[in-house]
């Protein structure tokens, strides 16, 4: 037993909050650290409200010098649709192709897709930076991404010389969860740590609750954010995040929680 009870996050009741189809890998990894994950998605991941624009750029895939894909969600819808339209995978070799991420990376690479490049920093302000050097002035852009996202990359590149074309791929809705459940166990302080892995995850996680009570129920519990942008998303309703990973990965946020746990123990 002396090996289960060294676990580094024996104990701690992590909830969850990424959509219920992703959430599995991260739970796996908790639970390898001794964790107890407790699954709680404040998104579900559903088709865009109409194909057209999508399918239109599909039929038209040619006209396209780069393809940037943003998210592990955004391939898989565009590579389902690709097969709707019995459009050969083999169409996009003249094409450049960007992925942001090795989850969105991995998804292409599986189909068997050659990825170009993939930029350094997983999120759209390196993108922006990395792809000065590529020459894309001129060059027309498909962007193939949720229906509710941020508009810096279209807009820089759009600024850089490009003509960009963002298309609704997907979108995320606020699950009908029960919150019952969760807000005893916060209230009994039964939870350690809540974890986001996207702006959604923390917006509708915030709005589940009723707006009087959210300080009251995460006073004490400790916040991780995969990056950044979810942080500031969170600061926004005047949270406190206390882990940002280096990388914007669920493994690296995982081992950011290990970090985050033995350095308060070797404090205490």
């Amino acid at each position: 037993m002396d090996w289960f009870l060294n676990k580094p996050l024996l104990k701690k009741q992590i909830l969850v909050t990424r959509a219920l189809d992703q959430a599995r890998s991260f739970v796996d990894l908790l639970e390898n650290k001794g964790a107890f994950p407790i699954l709680f998605p404040t998104i579900e991941t559903v088709p865009p409200d109409s194909w057209k624009a999508l399918d239109h750029a599909i039929q038209n895939i040619n006209n396209y010098d780069w393809i940037i894909f943003t998210s592990a969600n955004g391939a898989k819808y565009f590579l389902e649709r690709l097969e709707k339209n019995r459009v050969d995978i083999k169409d996009l070799r003249d094409i450049r192709l960007c992925a942001i991420g090795p989850k969105t990376a991995g998804i292409l690479k599986k189909s068997g897709i050659k990825i170009d490049y993939i930029p350094s920093e997983f999120k759209a302000e390196g993108v922006i930076e990395e792809l000065i050097s590529k020459g894309i002035k001129g060059k027309k852009i498909l962007i193939p991404r949720a229906s509710i996202a941020r508009e810096i990359l279209p807009e820089e590149l759009k600024n850089m010389g490009a003509f960009v074309e963002a298309v609704d791929t997907y979108k995320t809705i606020q699950p009908a969860e029960k919150t019952d459940d969760i807000r005893k166990m916060l209230k009994n302080k039964e939870i350690d740590m809540i974890t986001f892995t996207s702006s959604s995850t923390v917006t509708n996680f915030v709005n589940m609750f009723k707006k009087e009570e959210i300080f009251s129920l995460i006073h004490g519990v400790d916040i991780a954010c995969i990056g950044p942008i979810t942080a500031k998303t969170v600061e926004k309703y005047n949270l406190q995040p206390h882990i940002i990973p280096d990388d914007y990965t669920i493994e690296a946020l995982t081992q950011a929680i290990v970090d985050f746990y033995q350095k308060n123990k070797i404090k205490s």
